[in-house]
């Protein structure tokens, strides 16, 4: 009897195994009860999961991707044939592909780096290897004067959206604007691929209209160009692409085919790509007539690039066969057109190759000394004849544009346009910083330049992007006495359209009848101008003072120029990081010839007055950047450093490189970085001292203790001295033409004239720290003078 009153029976030594069995059963039928949820939820995901990936195995059969051949594409001569073979004879083989076809690594981006010889870009026994599948990463470029193409490119961008929606392996598509990039980022070797995607492989759709001016189209040309034909670049260094695809926008109303230069920049976009893709033209050429066909001839080729992406997520390759998959035939017949070429020298596809040589030297500008020719670092001169053009034709987008702006276009090259600061001081309303530092009044200042076109792409210029851009002069050039004539023209043109504008006084009116100073900063590079020592001397005779700015990329014509008034260096970075990101310079050894150009100017030093320009820009060049401007000045140790904030337009084409209100410093973070500046100097022992501000323009003046004499700064210019010693032709240094500068000036009395009257945006008058200076000076000498 057990202790629970139920009766037991003593089964002996054999009793007790039914015991332990009935025991075991009983727990598990009680297991059962309590997690028979858990357990069918588990069966019924394994069954689920099961399911879909041979429902997805027959889905990628049904679409013709067969993985067995996938493997056999890795492979070279009779094994791929072979295993192509066995796969036919047995398809339940293939089943177990996909996960060896996943788990392969793409090749590497990086360009293979040879000496001499060019590489073979079939590689291998000339059997092109085909990548495996993978993330489709579409990026668009385009470039446009007009917006035509910019407005296409978006087009294209919808299209690829909604492409990306649908099929996940294809990744939202991202744009550039071929005028805002660093080329060297996406045309030498490809975009880097992330680490955390190593998947990912990119395909490049190219929008490419076509103009007869220069524009940055003939400088990415000629990327494409040198790119190809560097030695120590693989002649095939984008063949790690998955494709390219190009489209071409023209006018057939000017150029009615392609031999007389109808798209023909796209065409020859798209022959370089496919030299430098080793042949991955994903889809044909497309062309479009601006004034006809353009729409629809871009939603055909866009639907056919969809196709073709669609099919290389699918597939991990273009297909044999196909254009662009790299067939051998195909790749011959392609070298057979480039050979035919020359028999069409007028073609559209060989203008720039024209206009990229040399002519002689000795004949462009049609008289006068050589002229000097700066060649980019990696192109060779050429002493083949060319018909030289006009820089800004009187028909192309460029000069419309340009004139649309309030400029004038003189001659071929050349511009005039007054400034706000000009109009500002008609008005009495005060003059630019140039006034407070050395003293010249804006009505009585002439903007011009001999050359709109500049080596540079700068994020913060207020130009618009509308100017031609190249590293070469291969232009007409005009004559120096005209240009001076056009532009005095032009300056007192606009000065008489100010005589009905309100508030315009009349004393000043009269006397901006009279130029007496000239700033070579409209816009371009004015020391691009070939005879730009005869234009300087045209202005010293009818003495008008010259305030010429460079930007650092033309070493040998800033060792070539003549004395000027004054000598300005932009300094826009302290690194060569920093400096092409917002220089953006076309150049490709372009920190070289900067530093070279902070040499001469250490050398003209005591020849001429040279100043430092430095633009700040807010998330560009302010931030750690002050001990790198600190070497800078002690490299090239200029007479001034005028440090003041960036202008923002508050145009598209600045928000394109991301430019905005916020990259704007306010005058206090100029202030905060001056000051900073100036201890950094004085670390190194370097005598430079905060002499002047105009806060209106949020600028401030470093000089050097080579103008404080005698206790006092001396920024001002005394032009009379300056043009007499001129005359005289004695030798003299930047200290023996120095005024005082007025205390109103100095720093830390905000630098307003107090013969001017500061409004608010309303015209109403505003209280001023200058104003509060000019009583002073007035109660302690009993008048006010100036």
């Amino acid at each position: 009897m057990s202790r629970n009153g139920r009766k037991t029976m003593d089964l002996g030594e054999g009793g007790a195994a039914p015991v332990v069995l009935a025991d075991w059963l009983d727990r598990l039928l009680t297991s059962w009860h309590n997690h028979r949820v858990v357990i069918w939820t588990a069966f019924g995901l394994a069954f689920v999961f099961v399911w879909l990936q041979r429902r997805r195995i027959r889905t990628l059969q049904t679409r013709g991707s067969s993985p067995g051949l996938e493997k056999a594409n890795w492979l070279e001569g009779k094994d791929k044939e072979q295993l192509a073979t066995t796969n036919k004879k047995s398809p339940s083989s293939t089943e177990r592909q996909p996960t060896a076809v996943a788990s392969r690594k793409p090749r590497s981006s990086t360009p293979r780096v040879v000496a001499g010889r060019k590489p073979n870009p079939r590689g291998g026994l000339g059997v092109p290897r085909q990548p495996e599948p993978a993330c489709i990463q579409p990026l668009v470029f385009f470039t446009s004067l007009t917006g035509t193409t910019e407005r296409l490119s978006k087009t294209v961008l919808t299209r690829l959206e909604s492409l990306s929606a649908l099929q996940p392996a294809v990744l939202k598509p991202q744009v550039h604007d071929l005028s805002y990039i660093d080329l060297d980022d996406f045309f030498i070797s490809g975009p880097k691929t992330s680490d955390s995607r190593p998947d990912v492989r990119y395909v490049y759709v190219l929008l490419i209209p076509s103009y007869d001016i220069d524009t940055i189209l003939n400088t990415f040309l000629a990327h494409l160009d040198e790119t190809h034909n560097d030695f120590r670049i693989d002649t095939a260094s984008l063949s790690a692409l998955a494709g390219y695809a190009v489209f071409g926008v023209g006018d057939k109303q000017g150029w009615p085919t392609e031999e007389m230069g109808f798209c023909s920049q796209a065409v020859e976009v798209d022959k370089w790509m496919a030299k430098l893709t080793g042949r991955k033209r994903a889809y044909p050429l497309g062309l479009g007539d601006v004034k006809n066909n353009v729409a629809q001839a871009l939603q055909d080729w866009v639907s056919g690039v969809c196709a073709m992406l669609e099919e290389l997520s699918l597939n991990g390759g273009l297909g044999e066969g196909v254009s662009g998959s790299g067939d051998a035939v195909e790749s011959a017949d392609e070298e057979e057109l480039e050979d035919d070429e020359i028999d069409f020298p007028d073609s559209g596809r060989n203008k720039r190759r024209k206009l990229a040589s040399a002519a002689d030297v000795e004949d462009v500008g049609g008289k006068g000394a050589p002229m000097a020719v700066d060649f980019t670092t990696y192109s060779a001169p050429s002493t083949a004849p060319v018909l030289l053009k006009a820089m800004v034709p009187q028909e192309s987008p460029t000069h419309a544009a340009l004139t649309k702006q309030g400029y004038t276009i003189v001659g071929s090259h050349s511009g005039v346009k007054i400034c706000r600061w000009t109009k500002s001081a008609l008005r009495g309303r005060g003059s630019c910083y140039k006034n407070s530092f050395y003293g010249i009044a804006s009505h009585l200042c002439m903007e011009t330049t001999p050359s709109l076109s500049c080596s540079n792409k700068c994020v913060f210029c207020w130009r618009h992007g509308t100017n031609p851009v190249s590293t070469t002069w291969r232009w007409q050039v005009d004559d120096p006495q005209m240009i001076f004539d056009g532009a005095k023209a032009g300056h007192y043109k606009k000065i008489k359209m100010m005589r009905g504008v309100p508030g315009v006084r009349s004393e000043r009116f009269e006397e901006a009848m009279r130029i007496r100073h000239c700033a070579l900063s409209l816009v371009g590079e004015p020391i691009f101008y070939p005879r730009i020592n005869e234009f300087v001397g045209l202005l010293h005779n009818e003495h008008i003072s010259s305030f010429l700015v460079c930007n650092a990329q033309h070493p040998q014509q800033l060792r070539d120029l003549r004395r000027v008034t004054q000598l300005y260096v932009s300094i826009d970075a302290s690194n060569r990081d920093s400096l092409r990101r917002i220089d953006r310079p076309l150049h490709r050894d372009f920190w070289e010839r900067f530093q070279s150009c902070l040499d001469i100017l250490r050398e003209k030093r005591f020849v001429q007055r040279t100043v430092y320009r430095l633009t700040l820009v807010k998330g560009f060049n302010i931030e750690d950047e002050v001990e790198g401007y600190a070497g800078l000045v002690e490299k090239g140790l200029p007479c001034f450093i005028e440090i003041k904030a960036a202008t923002y337009c508050g145009t598209s084409t600045s928000t394109n490189v991301g430019l905005t209100m916020q990259n704007v410093p306010f005058y206090a973070e100029v202030v905060t970085f001056v000051e900073a500046l100036n201890k950094a100097l004085a670390k190194r022992g370097l005598d430079y001292g905060i002499a002047a501000e105009h806060a209106h323009s949020c600028c401030v003046l470093l000089a050097s203790k080579r103008f404080f004499i005698n206790g006092k700064w001396h920024t001002i210019i005394d032009y009379d001295k300056f043009f007499k010693l001129l005359d005289e032709g004695v030798d003299f240094a930047p200290e023996d033409y120095c005024m005082e500068t007025p205390e109103w000036a100095l720093w830390g009395n905000g630098g307003f004239d107090p013969r001017d009257e500061r409004v608010d945006r309303k015209g109403r008058p505003k209280a001023t720290k200058e104003k509060e200076v000019a009583v002073k000076m007035a109660d302690e000498s009993g008048k006010l003078e100036f």
